[in-house]
């Protein structure tokens, strides 16, 4: 008796993003290597030791990969049951910070839970994203209707008023989400156009409310005129002195206490003194691969509100870049925003990995055939 042939059956082929977490990789080491040559000298006049800094950094980025490789093996449907929950703690913590957080150069932006200092704003972010993506994915049908965007948007205010009052910059970036999310998911742009010159409006109006933030403004067209630019004019002089190669790793001098907190939202400045245009130049390439990255996984998940968490992961990574950089390069008056996988922060290193493995889980759910 003999056999008949068989058809040719389609295969489903296991997919996992291995180039953006090859990206992802890099640039947090990149990130440790740039964090302790711009820290070293601040932390052993500060702490004692050299590496003080680093080792927080270190710690914070072994949760965050803990984080990113739990979510990664996790459906991201799951989050869509937690999303509500997760939003209305994330306000909680954040109107907790404005009652009893700690203070911190000025900035009152943490909470502290037993040894660590947590920034609820961070938690915020990610939580926003789910919370959104799970609202536009039940009604993507009405997302051409101005008033279906209005309403999604509304339910941003409250935690975008809250963490304004604290952490103006944040408030600005979780904004940037929603409205990404919600123009990818309209066919139409005519809402955005209406809703920009409100944003403008009313941003313009919250300025002027506190005279400090009006302050920034002048501060930003006059850095030399006042005392609060010196930050400013020192992160310039680092950038124009590092010319095309830079002076070489670790051989900053504005790090040797002329710019203040390097390690934080200036620390681009160190990467131009020390790696020149050269390495400021690939330091911006690597996070277009990343964004390309998060374009190809949104392109192809298998559903709406897999592409809309990829979407707001995206967003938040861009926005934080962009605005670092231009506040760094003064373009814009300072905000205070980090660099994403860089500047010393435990809270954002260690949500932005997490946030990864929320991308990666979006890119095992894609379904690749072959025969």
């Amino acid at each position: 008796m003999s056999r008949r042939p068989e058809k040719n059956r389609e295969k489903p082929i296991k997919y996992f993003d291995y180039t953006m977490l090859f990206i992802i990789i890099f640039l947090v080491g990149f990130g440790l290597v740039m964090l302790y040559s711009t820290s070293s000298y601040n932390a052993q006049l500060k702490f004692k030791d050299s590496a003080w800094y680093l080792k927080k950094q270190v710690f914070a980025t072994a949760v965050g990969f803990f984080g990113m490789y739990v979510a990664a093996h996790i459906d991201y449907h799951y989050w869509m049951k937690l999303s509500g929950l997760a939003y209305a703690l994330a306000l909680f913590l954040c109107v907790l910070v404005i009652f009893s957080g700690e203070n911190y150069n000025g900035s009152t932006r943490w909470l502290k839970i037993g040894p660590l200092s947590v920034q609820p704003s961070e938690i915020a972010k990610v939580a926003t994203i789910l919370f959104l993506a799970t609202i536009i994915n039940k009604m993507p049908k009405q997302m051409g209707k101005m008033s279906t965007i209005m309403k999604i948007m509304i339910l941003t205010v409250p935690i975008i008023g809250v963490v304004a009052k604290t952490n103006l910059s944040t408030a600005i970036i979780i904004l940037g989400i929603a409205v990404c999310l919600t123009f990818v998911a309209s066919p139409k742009y005519k809402p955005f156009f209406l809703m920009a010159f409100f944003v403008v409006g009313f941003g313009a109006m919250f300025i002027m409310m506190e005279g400090y933030r009006a302050e920034r403004i002048k501060i930003w067209r006059h850095p030399e005129d006042y005392e609060k630019g010196y930050q400013t004019l020192q992160g310039l002089y680092a950038i124009g002195s590092g010319g095309l190669f830079g002076k070489g790793l670790g051989e900053s001098m504005q790090k040797l206490g002329f710019l203040p907190e390097a390690q934080n939202d200036m620390i681009f400045s160190i990467i131009c003194e020390e790696l020149g245009l050269f390495g400021a130049v690939c330091v911006i390439l690597l996070f277009l691969l990343l964004i390309w990255r998060f374009l190809v996984i949104a392109n192809n998940a298998s559903d709406l509100f897999g592409a809309l968490i990829v979407v707001g992961i995206m967003a938040h990574v861009a926005i934080q870049v962009i605005l670092n950089i231009a506040v760094v390069t003064n373009s814009i008056p300072n905000t205070g925003i980090t660099l994403p996988f860089i500047s010393y922060g435990g809270t954002s290193v260690a949500i932005l990995l997490t946030e990864m493995g929320l991308a990666l889980s979006v890119s095992r759910g894609i379904k690749l055939e072959a025969v």
